[in-house]
């Protein structure tokens, strides 16, 4: 009888009637960085609703995983692309390697956050980039926290502050974008030759200032660092013991802080357009954006998405966030990097 069922089934995808289930699933993939997360449940959701497994190739900060899809774009590695923010839109975009795509959910995302009018690339999350301070370490001391960038070069403050590297770390690179919106081109530099001379830590990447150095998270002596309005909360959600309130908190007075928008885009040269757009589309929904703040701590595009109280609880955006259009970023990035380096690094 096996051998009959066995039969049947070579005749019939010999006729071409019932080969499907010999098929393959679909893979599409996805370049993102490595902070990237989303609910597993979630996306495997999707997956099964599109009859598609979906991989992501996660390599690095957003600007590294950049120059890896420009480089491979005569022979693309992915299908989407997760991850450009503001700071390098206008080098994603003028490298060609993405589609236009107007989802329908576009209609949902504020026009503050629409920085592509051809929809090459489309925004998923944003997020403040500030300075968090640990707030046990200065009721200790008796030292008052942080509320300017100003306050960071005072004899009081040496030695505790840990940033990133702006060549190599994209939170890094907002915050110099920070400064040199606040400080001006032609003050920007001075601030942080005095910074360095108030002995500041200069690091490669994120992970290694928040969970390396910075003294409420790490075993580190460094109770300033560089990161996201978003951080305190999660402190919270992640203590191993509830929490009242974070041990942390995040600086957002006027332009102390880098609005970083993040944004999602079809890679040119896919073999699944469609299958790409259902993910945009699926990315600009209200599940994935009302899954965003708890798995990344930013904020969803999406302006009908709700926010988790936990989140709303222990983060607050700035009122008027340093601002430098993308083309202004293009035209100044390299040189602010190279001159950054040469007053800190060397």
């Amino acid at each position: 009888m096996k051998l009959f069922w066995r039969l049947i089934i070579l005749i019939a995808c010999f006729f071409g009637t019932a080969c499907f289930a010999q098929d393959k699933t679909v893979e599409l993939t996805v370049m993102t960085h490595d902070s990237f997360s989303i609910s597993k449940a979630l996306m495997a959701g999707f997956e099964k609703a599109h009859g598609v497994s979906v991989r992501f190739i996660k390599a690095g900060d957003a600007g590294a995983v950049l120059n890896q899809a420009i480089l491979s774009k005569s022979n693309p590695m992915a299908d989407v692309f997760f991850g450009v923010d503001n700071t390098f839109l206008s080098r994603a975009l003028s490298s060609g390697i993405f589609i236009p795509y107007s989802s329908p959910l576009l209609s949902a995302i504020p026009n503050a956050l629409r920085l592509d009018p051809e929809n090459r690339l489309l925004p998923v999350d944003f997020g403040d980039v500030c300075l968090n301070y640990d707030k046990n370490w200065f009721s200790r001391k008796g030292i008052a926290a942080p509320e300017r960038l100003e306050d960071l070069i005072k004899p009081e403050y040496a030695g505790l502050t840990v940033v990133e590297n702006p060549a190599t770390s994209s939170p890094g690179l907002a915050f110099l974008l920070t400064t040199v919106g606040h400080f001006g081109e032609t003050g920007y530099l001075d601030f942080w030759k005095k910074l360095k001379a108030n002995d500041v830590l200069a690091v490669d990447g994120w992970k290694q200032a928040y969970w390396g150095n910075f003294s409420a998270s790490s075993k580190g002596n460094r109770p300033i660092v560089v990161s996201y309005a978003g951080s305190p909360a999660a402190e919270v959600w992640y203590s191993k013991n509830p929490l009242s309130q974070s041990p942390t908190a995040a600086v957002t007075t006027d332009e102390t802080c880098f609005r970083q928008i993040e944004f999602v885009g079809i890679l040119k040269g896919t073999k699944h357009p469609e299958l790409a757009q259902k993910l945009v589309d699926f990315m600009l929904d209200k599940p994935f954006q009302e899954d965003i703040p708890l798995q990344m701590f930013v904020f969803p595009a999406n302006s009908t998405a709700k926010l988790p109280e936990v989140f709303v609880q222990n983060t607050q955006t700035t009122r008027r966030a340093v601002e430098l259009s993308p083309q202004q970023i293009d035209a100044g990035r390299e040189k602010w990097i190279d001159a950054w380096t040469d007053a800190v690094l060397r």
